[in-house]
């Protein structure tokens, strides 16, 4: 039978993939989409995405070898970020088109079952505006979830101190981080108060500062445990999905 070398596609020469789709083994893709923005002072700008391909992975490889996870998106729809320097943003139109082609490329090469990732919340209102568009002009079964839906009031009450989900680089992100790639979270230096912010929007500017403060709260154990839920809930939407 043949398999698929990696659940990461650019992992793979041609021949895995090849093989996999033409003896059907390999049934599903996950488009992860994510962005590159600001996190706070203190957080990876890059989080987004890789959260988004963090848990796309984990729960492909539940499913090996059926499943596997495309290039993400790496720049998303981040507009309401562009106070602070450093963010990429796409217009929601060429974002759009963009997700359309990785996953009509997928279509054209025999996959039938695609399930979007998502890590960033400005990307949704433009993917949800644009899915049924996608569905009928692609023909094949593809849903978009945001990897947090996973996540029951009772789980976020229990996890959180804050309350809070996802937020923005505050607890819940902070721990996702802080459990899955610690290097990103960097307080060295880090002097909010001094800090030369200038956050245009005044609700914005609160919530800012509110998310650092509830940054300080999270914790590996905290993060581990959302990971958990999240990959597996991912693994069980691909599966129905195939299935």
């Amino acid at each position: 039978m043949a398999q698929i070398k990696s659940v990461l596609l650019w992992e793979n020469q041609r021949r895995y993939i090849r093989e996999a789709i033409d003896e059907g083994t390999l049934k599903g893709a996950i488009i992860p989409t994510g962005s590159t923005e600001q996190h706070n002072e203190h957080l990876a700008m890059y989080h987004d995405t890789q959260s988004a391909v963090y848990v796309s992975k984990l729960a492909a490889e539940k499913l090996y070898p059926n499943v596997v996870v495309t290039t993400p998106l790496a720049i998303g729809v981040s507009e309401h970020w562009m106070d602070h320097k450093g963010t990429l943003t796409l217009r929601p139109e060429v974002f759009g088109e963009v997700l359309y082609d990785v996953a009509d490329s997928m279509r054209r090469h025999g996959i039938k079952n695609i399930l979007i990732v998502n890590g960033h919340a400005g990307n949704s209102g433009p993917v949800m505006q644009r899915l049924d568009g996608y569905k009928e002009k692609l023909g094949i079964n593809i849903e978009y979830h945001s990897y947090w839906e996973a996540y029951s009031g009772e789980l976020v009450k229990e996890q959180m101190e804050s309350g809070v989900c996802p937020g923005h680089a505050a607890e819940f992100e902070t721990a996702f981080a802080l459990a899955a790639f610690p290097d990103n979270v960097d307080w060295n230096g880090v002097d909010y108060d001094t800090a030369k912010l200038t956050i245009s929007d005044e609700g914005q500017a609160k919530s800012d500062r509110e998310y650092h403060h509830q940054a300080k709260l999270a914790t590996t154990e905290k993060g581990q445990v959302m990971i958990d839920v999240a990959v597996e809930w991912v693994a069980e939407k691909i599966r129905q999905m195939i299935a």
